[in-house]
């Protein structure tokens, strides 16, 4: 049987361990006699023997047999040695061995697992053969004879070779297993830390609720957030033990995240709160303001329709019924995000103010179109030459960057800026005429000067990768 961390002692141990039997022989009958007559109980005649021998009463039969019954207890007690050193490091490694397994699950960590089972029969024939050996020899019998003794001697002898044997290959096997253990021993190292940190997020997250609510703040959502990490705690301490050590740990930080995020979100609450409110009262000033901006667009509209031609400013001529529209809508939706707000669904009123804030960008972008279009076809009409010699200048400064450093240019670069340069003679015939289309002229103006741009980027790029 082999000697386990529940098994501390073995039988066979205690057969190892036992005290020498020794043979008490009865007194002679005359020195009973003599001793009853003196007074003195006939048991104690047992301690006489010894009294006036000075030791135990076995026989002598010669310096031979002492010496191999000597020989083998020598080897009895090596062998007792090499079991209990054994039994130690299997005792050790046994804790090595659970240590892993409880943290790491790879194949490596199951192999380990399985040639320390195949360790641990190798340990259990070698401590049958060592505890056969013990108990097939009696080397306290008087009787015992020099070759009895020089057989014991023999399997006492192999026995613990045996023993010393399957002790180098366990420790070979420890050796191999430093890898793995110092793995098992850093998550398990991070296994406490991580449970506290999560212990201290939960209560981080529970005051910073309280103090939320002091402030009137229901936080009814983060409080239900914060309920179900209530399971999770549970688990986290009932322990590694029965959820595993890398569940447990892949646990604790999803507390410590989810945790510190409720945390995070009660303390900014009030702080929250006043802005929804700021903004509420902000985007409905800007609506109101829209309301009068978009009043304003027809006479503008008037004016395009009366100085210049259709295609100057049809695209236009719905703007100040759909800017009228969107700032009805985005007032509906602020009645809405003003009723989350008094309710205090916070991300109700966060979403619906932002649709509201995309309703009077739109807004305010068509509304403004109209203005922007009537001032720079007021400008063109009175100058149309800066806008052509801003295009011209464009394309020149295109065309000497493509020229840099060469004789001809670069027929991908060439091609374009040939075509920007008719484009532009073409805008300009545009303008001839009783009804010059003034905003056609203006968007291939633009074009233009876009399309010369990625031409300039293009030359830019293909030269700095060259460099």
């Amino acid at each position: 049987m082999t000697a386990t961390p529940s098994q501390p002692y073995s039988p066979m141990v205690a057969r190892a361990s036992r005290p020498p039997h020794r043979s008490r022989r009865r007194p002679p009958a005359a020195v009973r006699d003599t001793l009853v007559l003196m007074g003195l109980p006939v048991l104690a005649a047992l301690a006489l023997p010894a009294a006036f021998t000075g030791g135990g009463t076995r026989r002598w039969f010669g310096g031979r047999a002492e010496n191999q019954r000597a020989e083998a207890q020598a080897a009895k007690d090596d062998a007792a040695a090499a079991f209990y050193e054994l039994d130690t490091a299997q005792r050790d490694l046994r804790i090595s061995i659970e240590t892993i397994a409880a943290v790491d699950s790879s194949p490596a960590a199951r192999r380990a697992v399985t040639d320390f089972e195949a360790l641990g029969r190798r340990i259990d024939e070698a401590s049958h053969q060592y505890i056969g050996a013990v108990d097939a020899h009696d080397l306290d019998r008087d009787d015992l004879e020099a070759s009895a003794a020089s057989r014991a001697r023999g399997e006492l002898t192999a026995a613990k070779e045996e023993l010393d044997r399957v002790k180098q290959e366990l420790d070979r096997f420890a050796e191999g297993l430093g890898p793995l253990l110092g793995k098992a021993e850093t998550q398990l190292a991070r296994l406490a830390p991580a449970v506290e940190r999560a212990r201290q997020a939960l209560l981080a997250a529970s005051n910073a609720l309280d103090s939320a609510r002091g402030s009137g703040l229901r936080a009814d959502d983060l409080a239900a957030r914060l309920a179900t990490l209530g399971p999770e705690l549970t688990r986290l301490n009932q322990g590694a033990g029965q959820h595993g050590v890398p569940q447990t740990l892949e646990r604790a930080e999803r507390v410590i995240r989810e945790a510190e995020a409720v945390r995070a979100e009660a303390e900014r609450l009030p702080e929250r709160a006043d802005e929804i409110s700021h903004r509420l009262v902000s985007l409905r000033t800007r609506a109101q303001a829209l309301t009068t901006r978009t009043e304003q667009v027809e006479p503008v509209l008037s004016e395009l329709r009366r100085r210049f031609t259709a295609a100057c400013w049809q695209d236009l001529q719905h703007v100040p019924e759909q800017a009228a529209e969107s700032v009805r809508q985005a007032e509906r939706k602020l009645t809405e995000a003003q009723s989350a707000r008094e309710e205090q669904r916070w991300p109700d009123a966060t979403a619906l103010l932002s649709t509201v804030r995309a309703l009077l960008n739109t807004t305010d972008e068509a509304v403004s179109a109209a203005g922007d279009r009537l001032r720079r076809l007021n400008a063109v009409q009175k100058d149309p030459q800066q806008e052509i010699e801003r295009t011209r200048f464009a394309i020149r400064d295109a065309q000497r960057l493509a020229m840099a450093g060469r004789n001809t240019p670069d027929p991908a670069h060439a091609r374009p800026l040939d075509e920007a340069v008719a484009r532009l003679e073409r805008a300009i015939t545009t303008l001839e005429g009783r009804h010059p289309d003034y905003w056609h002229f203006l968007t291939e103006t633009e074009s233009v000067r876009e399309s010369v741009g990625r031409v300039v980027s293009h030359i830019r790029e293909e030269r700095g990768a060259g460099h």
